[in-house]
């Protein structure tokens, strides 16, 4: 079938081939990097949000716990409890669009209220946070019966005295918090001590989502460039090869014929095509020289 084809045809299958072979190939390592692009800009976020959170948590027992701490012997206060301020402003956080993806938790392995109860994974994960000291974060994805979801986490240790009054022993806590939560859990935490892990995850297929419309606009705009090159190779090839080769056909084909009155352009060019014409040129004088003596010397 090629033999049938022209050669600015050829030229434009063979960039086509270039380009699928060439997008194939090139598409697992595209789909790879643009992965963990969108996966560490979503960790960047995660990251900002737990630093959020982290200084709510502060915010909170620095200057909202001292106001209303003398309050809590007549009715428990939940804003006064850095982890419930985190979530209500996390919470609010989440009814942006950007941010409705997201969830905050912070998981413990003996909290005070048991929706923070960490799972086995979680508690594995701030068991690793109380024996690496060094272990500043760790992400990663995890399966879940819901789908696979990707997380970030953090240490969180006690840093103020503030949190021992609730923590520390059932009977230095408020009796309205004993009255709620009872006297069993989120007691004997010491100062220091890494106490929960701090989780914010999405799901991975956002992460996904988010990689392949980055990948299709790469590919998008890497198919638009070499659509360009085709067109411009094509034009270029038109004029520089094609159309040349056309006239120098057609000349040499009259010549053949006995037209010897034509000529082949004259060109300054010295490439491949330049060369070719002076070559005609020169087989044409020839030719005609040849033609003059037989036509001199009729019977010799």
């Amino acid at each position: 079938m090629l033999k049938n084809l022209k050669l600015g045809q050829k030229f434009t299958i063979l960039l086509l081939i270039i380009l699928v072979v060439g997008m194939s190939s090139s598409g697992l390592a595209l789909s790879t990097l643009l992965r963990q692009n969108a996966t560490n800009e979503i960790a960047s976020r995660a990251l900002t949000l737990i630093d959020t959170m982290t200084s709510i948590r502060e915010y909170t027992l620095i200057q909202i716990y001292p106001e209303l701490s003398l309050k809590l012997e007549e009715k428990f206060l939940p804003q006064v409890v850095s982890a419930y301020s985190a979530r209500e402003v996390f919470e609010i956080l989440r009814k942006k669009p950007e941010y409705q993806d997201f969830f905050y938790k912070e998981a413990a392995t003996n909290p005070t209220n048991l929706r923070d109860k960490a799972d086995s994974f979680e508690a594995n994960i701030l068991e690793r946070f109380r024996k690496e000291k060094d272990l500043k974060q760790v992400n990663g994805f995890r399966s879940l019966p819901s789908g696979d979801i990707f997380y970030i986490s953090r240490p969180l240790s006690i840093r103020q005295q503030a949190c021992l009054q609730c923590h520390s022993t059932p009977e230095t806590a408020p009796k309205t918090m004993i009255n709620l939560f009872g006297a069993v859990n989120g007691f004997g935490w010491h100062l220091n001590e890494i106490v929960a892990a701090q989780f914010v995850s999405l799901p991975a297929s956002k992460i996904i989502e988010k990689a392949h419309q980055s990948s299709l606009l790469i590919v998008g705009l890497v198919s638009a460039v070499f659509i360009v090159v085709i067109l411009l190779v094509n034009i270029f090839l038109n004029r520089q090869i094609i159309l040349p080769l056309k006239r120098i056909t057609r000349i040499a084909e009259e010549v053949s014929t006995g037209h010897l009155e034509v000529d082949f352009e004259q060109v300054s060019s010295n490439d491949e095509i330049g060369n070719l014409v002076k070559a005609f040129r020169r087989m044409k004088l020839s030719l005609e020289m040849a033609m003059k003596r037989i036509r001199s010397h009729p019977n010799s």
